[in-house]
């Protein structure tokens, strides 16, 4: 009997629904999202920002282990939140089809193109009982010359929608309504940056943690970058590789 369980026998399937009309195995999956670090993505006047909180950091770790935000197709990138095994697998499938459709028609996909791709697989594994949703939730960023700046966010159920900022994970409601007292849109790419790294993190949370940046735009070239910035327990001022070397040298 499963009428003592917490779904009451509705959650056993992602393909039964509830009474409500809710399918609970989807809402289980989106909360694996709202618990991992914080993920955030900002439009600025040219250019678009992905900032990942990265609390899963150890140090024997390497310095890229546990990597949240990842290069699509040279001008798009992607940021994950969620369970890691899931996202991996999402990402090598976004790459798998930017890389058909480049060669195929020998040109990089359109960012909305992509998404399209991605929500179709997302949902197609909410259809049937003997699959699972994928846990996690994603950030699609790109840029070029022609519509600017733009992102997206694919949730677990397959549905895109798109943002000028927009947040997940365990601070993302304190993150969305951080965001939302300021107007991105004449930021250039250093202010996006910079307010990206005030925001993602929660100062209630005494841990160490990699702040983990990607960004496109003009001053890119169109280029998706990511750099990563480690900032110990007791010192909040960011410490890169190499510095840590240099400061018992000194003493």
């Amino acid at each position: 009997m499963y009428s003592h369980s917490k779904g009451s026998g509705f959650d056993l399937s992602v393909a039964q629904y509830a009474p409500s009309g809710r399918v609970l195995q989807i809402e289980y999956a989106t909360r694996a999202a709202d618990n991992s670090g914080t993920v955030i993505g900002i439009c600025g006047k040219d250019s678009v920002v992905l900032a990942v909180e990265n609390l899963n950091i150890r140090q024997l770790f390497e310095p890229d282990a546990n990597q949240r935000i990842f290069n699509i197709d040279g001008s798009i990138g992607m940021a994950v939140g969620g369970l890691l095994g899931d996202c991996n697998v999402v990402v090598d499938r976004t790459r798998l089809e930017a890389a058909n459709f480049r060669q195929k028609y020998e040109r990089g996909i359109a960012l909305e193109a992509l998404c399209e791709r991605v929500d179709i697989f997302l949902h197609a594994y909410t259809l049937y009982s003997s699959t699972r949703p994928f846990a996690l939730t994603i950030m699609l960023a790109g840029w070029d010359s022609e519509k600017g700046p733009r992102l997206y966010k694919i949730e677990t159920s397959g549905i895109t929608t798109g943002h000028f900022s927009c947040s997940f994970g365990k601070a993302g409601e304190r993150a969305q309504s951080e965001m939302n007292k300021f107007k991105f849109n004449d930021f250039t790419t250093d202010q996006l940056v910079n307010a990206a790294s005030e925001v993602v993190h929660d100062e209630s949370n005494d841990k160490n943690f990699r702040l983990d940046v990607g960004l496109v735009g003009g001053e890119t070239k169109g280029c998706f970058q990511y750099k990563s910035k480690t900032f110990p327990k007791k010192n909040r001022r960011p410490q890169v590789a190499g510095e840590a070397n240099e400061n018992k040298d000194a003493k």
